[in-house]
């Protein structure tokens, strides 16, 4: 970003209203987080435990054209008699204003599980579309590879309608409603729902969320992994 400086540019600031703080074309901004609970659609990854991620993304601001990956600890892969510890995401898409107050935001997503060595592969790929109307969004998600290791499953989808809404001084209200879709295993389609508080307190964000999922079906070693529960977040984007 270039600055401009000078007496007679400082003196027309002053006289003027402040304008808004130009963007920059190109913006790379790295994150981090600790989780009591890595939650995804409501089930827990990590058997209820904590997890640690951190991730990268890539912004063209003129086109609204991004890149990005993401890494995360995990546990389901092993509970299921597979062999890796770790989810690996890498996505990229592009997102805009279709009109004032309504936006969008499309591309595809695919989950990386290194060496999963599951019976039924579980990497995955989904293609998503999101239109957001001020605070309040609804997403699809459609995956073209099987679902997260589960056999016959490809053309899955899951649909998110959820709303970020601030309530007090940077207090954001964090509401979602889900619900997942697995094709030919009627058994293992769900809803899931959260209900959560947000703020950012300049050196960390944290969350705090009561998470739910109503299917059972997803419980090793005797743990419901889709129980009501809290899941507490610190994360950092610099």
């Amino acid at each position: 970003m270039s600055a401009m400086c000078g007496t007679a540019m400082a003196q027309e600031a002053a006289a003027a209203p402040a304008a808004a703080e130009a963007v920059p074309d190109n913006v790379v901004a790295y994150n981090v987080a600790l989780t009591t609970d890595y939650r995804y659609r409501g089930v827990s990854q990590t058997r209820l435990k904590p997890a640690i991620s951190g991730g990268a993304d890539y912004t063209h601001n003129p086109t609204g054209l991004y890149v990005g990956t993401w890494l995360s600890s995990i546990k389901w892969i092993k509970d299921g008699g597979g062999d890796t510890n770790i989810e690996w995401d890498v996505y990229g898409g592009k997102r805009g204003d279709i009109t004032d107050g309504v936006s969008y935001d499309v591309g595809g997503l695919y989950y990386f599980y290194p060496s999963n060595g599951l019976s039924t592969n579980a990497n995955t790929f989904e293609l998503y579309g999101q239109v957001g109307f001020g605070p309040v969004y609804i997403k699809y998600s459609h995956s073209t590879t099987n679902l997260f290791g589960v056999a016959d499953s490809k053309n899955s989808g899951y649909l998110d309608v959820g709303a970020n809404v601030e309530v007090h001084d940077g207090y954001m209200l964090n509401l979602h409603a889900g619900r997942q879709k697995v094709e030919h295993n009627n058994s293992l389609s769900y809803n899931d729902f959260k209900i959560g508080v947000t703020k950012d307190f300049g050196v960390a964000t944290v969350s705090l969320a009561a998470v739910k999922a109503n299917i059972e079906s997803f419980a090793p070693n005797g743990k419901n992994l889709a129980k009501t529960g809290l899941v507490l977040s610190v994360s950092k984007t610099f």
